[in-house]
């Protein structure tokens, strides 16, 4: 459970940035959005695999330059 601490005068607007703040770095939303479809194993390694050559490609070219 997040708690956030509300000082005595303190603007109600600035607590809840605080809130969601803290609620954003818990990655609750990422997870939440990650687990709603499973994707299987080799289709997440596929995956991975096309994104490294991409960043390869992306190295190369820049030592070329």
């Amino acid at each position: 459970m997040i708690i956030v601490p509300v000082k005595d005068g303190e603007n109600i607007d600035r607590a809840l940035k605080r809130f969601k703040r803290k609620y954003e770095k818990t990655g609750v939303v990422k997870e939440l959005r990650r687990r709603q479809a499973f994707e299987k194993p080799s289709v997440t390694k596929r995956q991975q695999m096309i994104r490294a050559r991409y960043v390869q490609r992306l190295l190369t070219m820049q030592e070329n330059n």
